[in-house]
């Protein structure tokens, strides 16, 4: 078995993440760590995948493109030269809502308290969606690791920093 890096972008469509994922069972891969996310009316996915060793990375691309729910999507598989098991760095401790009006710097301003404290975000979305009286509010979901020792005084930055950009933050 090799592995590999498979990452698309496509039109966002109903069925996409089956089709791909029934594909590569069809042709004997083995789905691993895999991230998925509607941007606008797109859909990227990117995932690690083992394939067997009669398949090639090109061989396996051909197929994939052959389905129809990706037509128009820009396609890459690539050789996977990493450990494909997380370190200590990728274990979410913590999840991250902030919630409010989006700002030039939001994203940035949040993320450099998470350094400040050597947290790791694993994951993020970020994503406009409609709120009260016609207006749209801005909602950022963090996944991250926060070293031990560390979790309430980084928690309580973020909790401030987000207050200052007029923001609200829930924690799990």
């Amino acid at each position: 078995m090799a592995l590999v890096l498979i990452s698309f972008f496509a039109p966002d469509r109903t069925g996409l993440i089956a089709a791909v994922a029934g594909r590569l069972f069809e042709l004997g891969a083995n789905l691993g760590d895999a991230s998925f996310a509607v941007l606008g009316s797109g859909a990227e996915m990117s995932a690690v995948s083992e394939i067997p060793d009669a398949l090639s990375a090109e061989e396996l691309r051909s197929h994939l493109l052959q389905l129809p729910e990706l037509a128009g999507a820009k396609l890459d598989v690539t050789p996977f030269a990493l450990d494909p098991a997380h370190g200590p760095a990728a274990r979410v401790t913590h999840r991250i809502t902030v919630t409010g009006g989006d700002r030039p710097g939001l994203i940035a301003r949040l993320s450099e308290v998470f350094g400040n404290f050597d947290a790791n975000i694993v994951t993020m979305n970020a994503e406009h969606v409609p709120g009260l009286q016609g207006g749209r509010r801005y909602i950022i979901r963090f996944a991250v690791a926060i070293p031990e020792g560390r979790a309430n005084s980084c928690l309580a930055t973020v909790a401030n920093t987000a207050e200052e950009l007029s923001q609200t933050v829930s924690f799990e």
